[in-house]
């Protein structure tokens, strides 16, 4: 029942992640289905935080992502209430009660508005559970203080390492910490896996700002990632503004002040797509794909899902063989504009093919020696326009069917 080595790509240690005032942290070891490890997890949030939130796109989403959606027209948190080893996904009026249940628990051990709660679980979908092990509980949960490495770790199911990432920004004048951690391994494609991620920052950004902002990084980070193309029923990203940094009012999306926190929220939540990434199940390569020349953004990107996508490709450069013909391949096969004569093909910068054909006498030897190394960047241009899209996915290797093979074991 999932990995039991830690990933080749993992990063060498998880992060310190700044602290958030107006953040604390609970965790509990429950065995839902983990033993001997948290599995359960609680941020308790101060009054007035704002929320923004990204969920599954799936029509099967579980009932703690309908219940997220409705709760975010509310605008406000006082909890993210988490817990691993069952999705509780697909069970019908069970799974209804056990988010309502859980939300109860919440609300009155916290003295706050039920729509102030949010959940999420992960897991196995379609096994009934209630969750009263879980509310039973949320005395000595709140009771036990814990730090960011046993939160994150509270979340995993077959990830082989935890998740962090952190920084530092400027709103006015008035510097602000985020930090975050996310769980995923498989069932990843999301379009916003079994995928959660859980960011706070201290500064003061009202919610309808901090949605937009997070929809609009979201698209260049969670969303433009891959491992298997399988959307999950429980996605869900959720992000935490405290206030209590004290920066000055912002007066809009579009308000310069926030510049510099638009870019450094993105450059956590892709520091943690490309944690996902680095363990996907099975994986041994991180591979980032590249698209240009599509007639617009949009294609662009459809391009590069279905490169890397593809089980002909990744399977490739999980042999490590520089079989370009399946990238061709995966170009031709989801429906963008592209013509083979206007065509390029490119591994590790060294275009292999153009013009509708291979580039004549080309040196494989350095091609070769780039795709035995554990990062691997694929280009197509695609000759039409100035589309542009990068996604980052993994090979696809022995490993992957495995874990998912036993993974109800």
């Amino acid at each position: 029942m999932g990995a039991t080595s830690v990933s080749p790509l993992a990063p060498a240690a998880f992060p310190e992640l700044a602290a958030i005032a107006g953040v604390k942290l609970h965790t509990a070891t429950l065995g839902i289905r983990y033993k001997g490890r948290p599995d359960v997890f609680l941020a308790e949030l101060a009054p007035g935080t704002q929320v923004a939130g990204v969920f599954t796109t799936s029509t099967t989403a579980s009932a703690a992502v309908r219940w997220g959606r409705e709760a975010l027209k509310g605008g406000s948190a006082r909890a993210f209430f988490v817990n691993a080893g069952n999705s509780v996904a697909f069970t019908g009026k069970a799974g209804e009660k056990f988010v309502a249940d859980k939300v109860e628990a919440a609300s009155k051990a916290l003295g706050c508005d039920k729509t102030e709660i949010f959940t999420a679980s992960t897991g196995v979908i379609g096994e009934p559970t209630t969750a009263n092990r879980i509310t039973d509980a949320i005395g000595d949960l709140l009771a036990n203080d814990a730090g960011w490495l046993d939160a994150a770790k509270a979340i995993m199911t077959t990830d082989t390492f935890p998740k962090g990432a952190t920084a530092k920004a400027t709103i006015n004048g008035t510097t602000v910490s985020i930090s975050g951690f996310a769980k995923g391994s498989g069932m990843i494609e999301p379009n916003m896996a079994t995928m959660l991620g859980f960011i706070f920052t201290d500064a003061a950004i009202p919610h309808a700002v901090l949605q937009a902002i997070l929809a609009d990084c979201n698209n260049r980070s969670f969303n433009a990632i891959t491992v298997d193309s399988d959307t999950s029923t429980s996605d869900t990203v959720l992000v935490a503004a405290t206030g209590k940094a004290g920066n000055d009012a912002v007066s809009g999306i579009d308000d310069p002040a926030l510049a510099d926190f638009k870019t450094v929220l993105e450059d956590v939540l892709r520091d943690l797509a490309h944690q996902i990434v680095r363990d996907g199940e099975g994986a041994t390569k991180f591979i980032t794909v590249n698209v240009s020349g599509a007639v617009t953004e949009k294609e662009a990107r459809i391009a590069a899902k279905a490169i890397a996508n593809s089980p002909l490709v990744k399977t490739a450069i999980a042999g490590e063989d520089a079989n370009w013909g399946r990238i061709v391949m995966a170009v031709g096969k989801c429906g963008v504009t592209a013509d083979p004569n206007k065509l390029t093909i490119a591994i590790g910068g060294i275009t292999l093919a153009k013009n509708g054909e291979r580039v004549e006498d080309y040196d494989e030897a350095p091609v070769d020696a780039h795709i035995k190394g554990q990062y691997i960047d694929i280009h197509a241009d695609l000759g039409f326009g100035d589309g542009t899209a990068t996604v980052w996915t993994c090979d696809l290797t022995h490993g992957y069917i495995s874990i998912n093979a036993d993974y109800r074991s």
